[in-house]
């Protein structure tokens, strides 16, 4: 599943809210170990474009998964 939600995020990449938007999406199917592959990849390849939504979106998956 995770390739899968790269691939929408590479598709996707073009605009920002739609980024934002399938971000979530996808990480709403992934487990803990896919989430934390996926936002190291993220980093890596969007870190300079999105930084922002990057730490807003994996800042929310954070608290969830430790309440």
């Amino acid at each position: 599943m995770i390739e899968y939600v790269k691939l929408i995020l590479e598709k996707v990449s073009f605009e920002k809210e739609l980024f934002e938007k399938e971000l979530k999406k996808g990480l709403k199917q992934l487990s803990l170990k896919e989430i934390k592959e996926l936002r190291k990849w993220c980093y890596e390849r969007f870190g300079s474009v999105y930084r922002g939504i990057l730490n807003r979106t994996f800042r929310k998956v954070q608290i969830s998964i430790s309440v």
